[in-house]
C-alpha cells in the first residue's frame, strides 16, 4: 500500500465517523426542540402546548438517546413512557420516567410483540390536554410491533427476510408490514387520540419519507392492501408467505379488514410529524470536515439506490475519471454519498450491502494510486454481521490476488465478509445508537501518476 493510500484511508474514516457523530441523537433532539415554559417550540417556530401530562413511546436505535434528551427538557412534566431499542443497548442509556425495553433487529421477536404492548398500554385512557411525544428511527419497525389478529411475529419476521433476499426495497417491505399492524402505517396515532402527538424522527429511509421510517407509525399510511399483495406477487412471495398473512390481507381485499389511516382522517389534525436529523445533514457534516482538512468536498446525493455491486461500479467510474482528468473536480478531493443500496442474494456467502459494495468497488479501482473509500452503515451494522461496513483502495484487488483470492468469485457468491476478513478493511464501531442510513466516502489524493 502506497503512503498516499493509506492517508486516504485514515482521512475516510475521520470522514465517516464525523458524519456519524453528527447524527448523535440527544444532540439531534436538543438543537431541534427548547422549552419554553408551558410550551416546546420547534426549530420551525412551531410552538407545542403543554398543559397536561406527557408520554413518551418509540422504538429505533437512536431512540434512547432521543430519550434521554426529552428527560432532560421535560422531566418534571413526564408521566411515563416506554422506549424500544435493541437488547444489546439496554444498558447504555440511564432514564427516570421513561422505561427502555430491549427487542430484536433486524429480525423482530416476541420482545418486540411486548414492546407494543407496552406501548399501546401506555396510550390508554389520554385526554385531550395530554401530549405524547413520539420518538422513532432506524429500526423501528422490527423493535416495536403488535401484529394484527391470526398472525404471528414470527410469520412477520418469516415474510420480511423473504422479501429482503429478493431485493425489495424498504418502502415496499413496510407496505406490506403496515398492513399487519396495529402499530404501524398511523395506527399509533389513532391509539393515542384524544391526546396532542409530537413525533420526532431520525431518518434512515431515501428521501427522508416520514411514512416509512420505522413504517410511519404516526404518519398517514398512503399504502394500500391492494399494494401489499402487488408487492408479495412481484418478487414470487406470494405462495410463500405464510398461510395467516395471505388470508388477512385477502380480507382487507374484501373490505373485511380496516385499511390504515389515510391523510384525510381527522384524527392528524393533532398529530405534528419533524425529521431532526438526516443522511443529507450528515453528509454536510463531513462535507465540512473535509475542507478544514484542505480537500475539495463534492455531495453527490444523499438518496442513492440500485444493487450494491452495481452502484460500485459506477462509484469507480467515478474515481477513474477523477484520477485521469482531474473532472468533475481535481484532486485532493472527498465525494460523498448516501442512501441505501440492495443485495439480491445469490450465493451461499455472508456479508451485507456496505461491504458487498466496497468489494465491488475495490475491483473497479484496481490499480489506482492515493485511493481510498469507505462503506459504511451508520448503525455501526451491515447486514446480519458485526461490522459497520468496510475502506478499500486502490491496491485492495492486487493485495487479493497475491493471497491467492479471486476477488469477483466473492463477489458472484455474495461473500464480501470473509473477502475482507481475509484481507483486512472491516470497519467496527460497535452500535452507534444513530441511524442515517449509509455513507460512501471516497478520498481522492493529490497524487502524480
Amino acid at each position: 500500500m502506497d503512503e498516499r493510500e493509506d492517508q486516504a484511508r485514515v482521512t475516510a474514516l475521520t470522514l465517516a465517523l464525523e458524519g456519524i457523530r453528527s447524527a448523535e441523537p440527544r444532540s439531534a433532539v436538543k438543537n431541534y426542540l427548547t422549552r419554553s415554559g408551558e410550551k416546546l417550540v420547534l426549530r420551525d417556530g412551531t410552538e407545542i402546548p403543554v398543559r397536561g401530562e406527557v408520554y413518551v413511546v418509540g422504538a429505533g436505535k437512536a431512540s434512547g438517546g432521543m430519550a434521554q434528551a426529552i428527560e432532560e427538557i421535560l422531566g418534571d412534566k413526564i408521566a411515563g413512557g416506554v422506549v424500544s431499542v435493541p437488547e444489546e443497548l439496554v444498558g447504555k442509556y440511564s432514564t427516570k420516567k421513561i422505561r427502555i425495553v430491549g427487542a430484536t433487529h433486524p429480525k423482530a421477536s416476541q420482545k418486540s410483540v411486548e414492546a407494543g404492548r407496552m406501548v399501546l398500554e401506555t396510550l390508554t385512557n389520554l385526554r385531550e390536554d395530554d401530549l405524547v411525544i413520539a420518538l422513532f428511527s432506524g429500526g423501528g419497525s422490527a423493535l416495536l410491533e403488535y401484529p394484527v389478529e391470526g398472525v404471528t411475529i414470527d410469520e412477520i419476521g418469516e415474510f420480511s427476510i423473504l422479501l429482503m433476499k429478493r431485493g425489495a426495497d424498504i418502502f415496499e417491505l413496510n407496505a406490506v408490514r403496515k398492513h399487519l399492524s396495529r402499530i404501524k402505517g398511523g395506527w399509533l396515532a389513532r391509539h393515542a387520540q384524544p391526546a396532542r402527538v409530537l413525533a420526532l424522527m431520525i431518518s434512515d429511509v431515501v428521501g427522508d419519507r416520514m411514512d416509512t421510517i420505522a413504517s410511519g407509525p404516526t404518519v398517514p399510511d398512503p399504502t394500500t392492501f391492494q399494494d401489499a399483495y402487488n408487492i408479495l406477487k412481484k418478487y414470487s412471495a406470494w405462495e410463500e408467505a405464510p398461510a395467516s398473512v395471505r388470508a388477512y390481507i385477502e380480507k382487507g381485499l374484501r373490505g373485511a379488514a380496516p385499511e390504515t389511516p389515510k391523510p384525510d382522517d381527522p384524527v392528524f389534525s393533532r398529530v405534528v410529524n419533524r425529521v431532526i436529523a438526516s443522511n443529507m445533514q450528515s453528509l454536510e457534516a463531513m462535507a465540512t470536515k473535509a475542507q478544514n482538512l484542505g480537500y475539495r468536498p463534492l455531495i453527490l446525493t444523499s438518496m442513492l439506490e440500485g444493487e450494491a455491486r452495481e452502484v460500485g461500479k459506477v462509484i469507480a467510474s467515478i474515481l477513474r475519471e477523477v484520477r485521469k482528468s482531474g473532472k468533475p473536480l481535481p484532486p485532493p478531493l472527498v465525494i460523498l454519498a448516501g442512501g441505501e443500496t440492495t443485495v439480491t442474494v445469490r450465493g451461499r456467502g455472508i456479508g451485507g450491502r456496505n461491504q458487498e459494495l466496497a468489494l465491488s468497488i475495490a475491483i473497479g479501482i484496481r490499480g489506482l494510486r492515493g485511493v481510498a473509500v469507505a462503506c459504511i452503515g451508520s448503525d455501526g451494522r451491515d447486514g446480519p454481521t458485526d461490522v459497520a461496513g468496510a475502506v478499500v483502495g486502490g491496491s485492495t484487488y492486487d493485495r487479493a490476488v497475491a493471497m491467492g483470492l479471486k476477488p469477483e468469485e466473492f463477489l458472484v457468491e455474495n461473500n464480501s465478509y470473509e473477502f475482507f476478513r481475509a484481507i483486512g478493511g472491516h470497519i467496527k464501531t460497535g452500535y452507534t445508537g444513530t441511524n442515517v442510513n449509509d455513507f460512501i466516502v471516497a478520498v481522492i489524493e493529490d497524487y502524480e501518476m
